[in-house]
């Protein structure tokens, strides 16, 4: 799946989010089709779920930030989609469900569905309320992620 200006929701720091999200899924979907070992499916899981936590929290922090009266509905959708990666990693690790199509299928839509909609709504609150598009530097999410990223690749490997 490649990112397209129609997910973009004019604020380049979350743009740039969502396209690292869709980076690591595609990552997830490639170690399917190219049938890399479970384990390394597991982690590739876990970092998409560890970044769509940071995601979150920085989105809330700014629906918080702008008084996003919307904010306790999309909070929940984040929370509905934490739990279910929580019990998708469960299940994974006990052996009761695969990385398969299906679930890349399952993952894409609520990402997608969800840039389209929920998030282009919070986007045109925060660009009307005097959010910036752009800004000089990259958030510290986006720091610490890259850090992060460059690290396990480059330190401990």
């Amino acid at each position: 799946m490649t990112w397209s200006l129609a997910l973009s929701v004019g604020i380049d720091e979350l743009d740039a989010q969502h396209r690292a999200l869709l980076d690591l899924l595609n990552q997830l979907h490639s170690s399917v089709t190219d049938g890399l070992t479970r384990q390394r499916q597991l982690e590739l899981l876990g970092e998409l779920a560890e970044y769509t936590k940071i995601h979150f929290a920085v989105e809330e922090s700014l629906m918080r930030i702008f008084g996003y009266p919307d904010y306790e509905r999309h909070k929940t959708q984040h929370e509905g989609l934490i739990r279910n990666m929580v019990d998708l990693q469960q299940r994974l690790d006990q052996g009761r469900e695969e990385v398969d199509a299906a679930l890349m299928r399952h993952l894409r839509h609520w990402l997608i569905d969800h840039i389209l909609q929920s998030d282009q709504d919070y986007s045109r609150f925060f660009l009307a309320a005097g959010a910036l598009a752009k800004h000089a530097k990259p958030s510290w999410s986006t720091r610490i992620w890259d850090h992060l990223q460059f690290c396990s690749a480059k330190c401990w490997s």
